[in-house]
């Protein structure tokens, strides 16, 4: 069912909001509307600007928050909003003492790694660096080769030059060393050594000793630098675990109270007298409303109006459902094709009873629907997942017509069908012949499901003052007499009894179709229109001409539909036949255990999920299609109920 609903515009001082927010508001759920939207028949109403003073500081302990592992995460303890961001305050100065130790360890060894880099290469170098480095009259260069350019240089040009090369390592492509050359010679040399590809490796003066010395040094504290990074990040996971429980309180704490500023958002201020106030506009159901006026009826700085669902909101309510546990699980297959409208009617119980009796018809098993009985409430239980509900429900229903049929894990000899067989149940139709029963009662269960819808349309539309959905279109009075008469006539047919006389056939179904062949332009003349025809009338007879034959097309392709009721109830127990013929179950001996198990897994899970989806489609394109819309808004409260507080 829905929840009635009630419209508070509430006031008070603009100082005050924090206070209405906290004491009273949190007991309750309100769905807040923009006050300068609904009150705009309100003159010199401005918003309420204020900046969130907790946003920053919310912020700061969502990052520590997120760092936690899921674990840590433990229950937030009452806080108080001082406490709070005095703890965001000491967190984050710890965190930034631990995060510049972390910089400086990172921009060392960022240098560490280059300068290692640049040295390695030339470890095998057994002369002090920073004399080479200082040599006044003799050039060098440290630099790389190509081993194929190095070879030719060695063989062809080497010897003829006042050169001296020295290797210091090498890998699959390169070979690195240093060359060194009298002053005077040194332009054509390094012309020489360009020539030959030579890469030139700047070495910067801030080596000390040979060039082993060098890297050994640079590289213990290369190592030094990254024992010093893991310390460091022991250290503040240490400081995170130590800091779990104050991080989650504070983060509640923070966010109840930004989230409570956050009203000031949907309010507005207006200027009185001496003050200026705010209005806060919402919906609350009628429960709460109530509550909430007596809690705040001594209260001389608040004054809250209370009104129906007719004044003097813009919008329609919004639609929040309450219905048993048995049903609840339902609401998912309801909202996943649109909330009702606050004076639609919850379809959630006629979803339940209908989804769960045509599933266990159309999956008849005592066995499998056990399986399904008790895995759907297991993972119910446990995972909260509507879908598990859903499934254990209609389980029970396949418990129900398993019995009916006679049915256990594909077994028909092993439980006595207390009604039929569904394979093997015949019946003689007039004029048709010899048929399947399950299909005779599908579809006599399809016709009685549509007569059903078209009544519960009849009460929306009352409830909506549509005149031609009452009483005019296909699914209105005038529909339901029609395939009323249907149903009544093919029921008396089937079963031998005498018909009505011809004239009352005419009337039962002439009347209705004449009147929703005009449903237009009775409309408009229940309503008391001006114009009862429309201008262009040959377009009009046209029109509804096709659209009246639309509608009998309808009526019978949505009445065959249910016939996969029957047609899975049949092609269940014809699977199942064949597992067991192929586990030799049928042959009188021993069946094979694995063939029936397996098969019965098989056929559970597949078929299942087939039939789970043909009754989906049943309930949405020919049950709510005749009387459902489903374009209502959610109830979102703006704040979630304080159970501490409403204590």
């Amino acid at each position: 069912m829905i929840e009635k609903m009630k419209f508070l515009s509430i006031t008070g001082p603009k100082a005050d909001i924090d206070r209405l927010t906290k004491t009273y508001l949190s007991r309750y759920e309100i769905h807040l509307e923009s006050a300068l939207a609904e009150l705009t028949d309100v003159a010199n109403l401005s918003p309420f600007l204020e900046i969130n003073p907790y946003r920053e500081a919310l912020t700061i302990i969502d990052s520590f928050y997120e760092q936690l592992d899921e674990s840590e995460r433990a229950t937030s303890e009452q806080m108080d909003v001082e406490t709070a961001l005095a703890t965001v305050d000491r967190i984050q100065k710890h965190a930034n003492i631990l995060e510049e130790q972390k910089q400086k360890l990172q921009e060392e060894h960022a240098g560490m790694v280059e300068s290692l880099k640049i040295i390695r290469p030339f470890k095998d170098l057994d002369y002090d660096i920073s004399t080479i480095l200082n040599f006044k009259y003799i050039h060098y260069r440290f630099g790389r080769i190509e081993k194929q350019y190095l070879q030719k240089f060695e063989k062809y040009i080497y010897d003829n030059l006042d050169t001296l090369f020295i290797k210091c390592g090498e890998d699959d492509q390169y070979v690195y060393g240093v060359y060194f050359v009298p002053e005077h010679e040194a332009h054509k040399v390094h012309a020489v050594y360009s020539s030959m590809h030579f890469e030139r490796i700047f070495v910067p003066d801030e080596y000390q000793g040979t060039a082993r010395q060098a890297f050994e040094k640079l590289d213990k504290r290369h190592r030094d630098i990254h024992a010093g990074l893991d310390a460091n990040k022991a250290e503040y996971q240490h400081f995170l675990t130590g800091y779990a429980g104050k991080i989650v309180s504070a983060k509640a704490a923070l966010e109840a109270c930004s989230r409570n500023f956050d009203i000031r958002k949907l309010a507005a201020c207006t200027q009185g007298e001496a003050n200026t106030f705010y209005i806060l506009c919402g919906w609350m159901t009628e429960k709460d409303a109530l509550a909430f006026q007596k809690d705040i009826q001594d209260d001389d700085k608040i004054f809250c109006l209370m009104e129906d669902q007719q004044a003097p909101a813009k919008k329609k309510p919004p639609t929040k459902l309450r219905n048993p546990k048995l049903f609840k699980p339902f609401e998912m297959y309801v909202k996943m094709y649109g909330l009702p409208a606050y004076n639609e009617m919850d379809p959630t119980w006629f979803v339940a009873i209908t989804y769960s009796f045509i599933f266990g018809a159309m999956f008849g098993d005592v066995g499998q629907g056990l399986v399904l009985f008790l895995g759907g409430l297991f993972l119910y239980k446990t995972q909260k997942m509507d879908l598990a509900g859903i499934i254990g429900c209609a389980g029970v229903f396949s418990v129900f017509f398993g019995f009916m049929y006679g049915s256990f894990f594909g077994f028909e000899d092993v439980l006595k069908a207390r009604w039929l067989k569904p394979m093997n149940a015949m019946m003689d139709v007039p004029l048709v012949g010899r048929l399947n029963a399950v299909f005779v009662i599908a579809i006599g269960f399809g016709m009685f499901i549509i007569l059903i819808c078209m009544v519960f349309n009849i009460i929306n539309s009352i409830r909506n003052k549509d005149v031609e959905r009452t009483w005019f279109d296909s699914n209105a009075v005038a529909g339901l007499v029609f395939y009323g008469s249907i149903v009544l006539t093919v029921g008396l047919f089937i079963s031998g009894k005498k018909l009505p006389a011809a004239a009352v056939l005419t009337v039962m179904f002439a009347v209705p179709l004449i009147l929703m062949f005009l449903k237009e332009p009775l409309t408009n003349l229940v309503e008391k229109k001006s114009q009862i025809f429309p201008e262009q009338k040959g377009m009009f007879f046209v029109q509804s001409f096709f659209e009246l034959f639309e509608v009998l097309l309808s009526y019978l392709s949505n009445t065959l539909s249910f016939l996969r009721i029957g047609a899975f109830a049949v092609s269940h127990a014809a699977m199942m036949e064949v597992v067991l013929m192929l586990a030799g179950a049928t042959e009188g001996g021993n069946p094979n255990w694995i063939v029936v198990i397996l098969g019965n897994i098989f056929v559970c899970a597949m078929e299942g999920l087939i039939v789970g989806i043909q009754v989906l489609r049943l309930e949405y394109y020919e049950i709510f299609s005749r009387f459902y819309a489903g374009n209502g808004r959610e109830f979102q409260p703006f704040m979630k109920k304080n159970s501490k507080t409403a204590q």
